[in-house]
């Protein structure tokens, strides 16, 4: 079984409001993301093939960001008691695939937590503190989002690279 990827679009280089602007960087890194997990087998999808990064696969890489998502913008800025997908005692747990973490179920999840995640925060602007941490604001935890998503589908390019030799943006 392979993934289909979902149709990205670059954000709008008129942008003149600053929410709408993250979220179409967002947006677009969500889209890029799956667009690396497109075409490969759930053998490859799950392979993790760096001993020195052992739980880093293609699935373990969606699992991260779901779990991120989940964590920041969900709970954090949006305050839902979701449960978080992170473990205590072991910092790697949504990185680790279980036998249900096929590629249909974990992009499933993934792409169901950013409806979760818009809810989450509706009504809130870039200013607005979050409603789990005064001390942090929308802005800021959108930007953190944007950030590690970026940086994890620069691991994303290398894996599928490593894969199957696909390449591109």
């Amino acid at each position: 079984m392979s993934i289909t990827g979902p149709d990205r679009t670059w954000p709008r280089t008129d942008a003149d409001d600053e929410l709408r602007l993250q979220w179409e960087f967002l947006t677009f890194l969500r889209a890029t993301a799956l667009i690396k997990a497109t075409g490969l087998t759930p053998a490859q999808a799950s392979a993790t093939p760096w001993p020195t990064s052992p739980v880093m696969s293609v699935l373990g890489v969606l699992k991260h960001l779901t779990a991120v998502e989940r964590y920041w913008i969900t709970r954090t800025a949006g305050g839902s008691d979701a449960p978080t997908l992170w473990s205590p005692d072991d910092v790697n747990a949504e990185w680790r695939l279980r036998p249900e973490d096929t590629p249909s179920a974990v992009i499933t999840a993934y792409r169901a937590e950013w409806a979760i995640a818009e809810r989450a925060i509706e009504g809130l602007t870039p200013g607005d503190h979050t409603r789990r941490d005064p001390d942090r604001t929308v802005r800021w935890v959108l930007t953190h989002v944007i950030q590690e998503t970026a940086r994890h589908v620069g691991h994303l390019d290398i894996l599928r690279e490593h894969l199957d030799g696909t390449t591109g943006e």
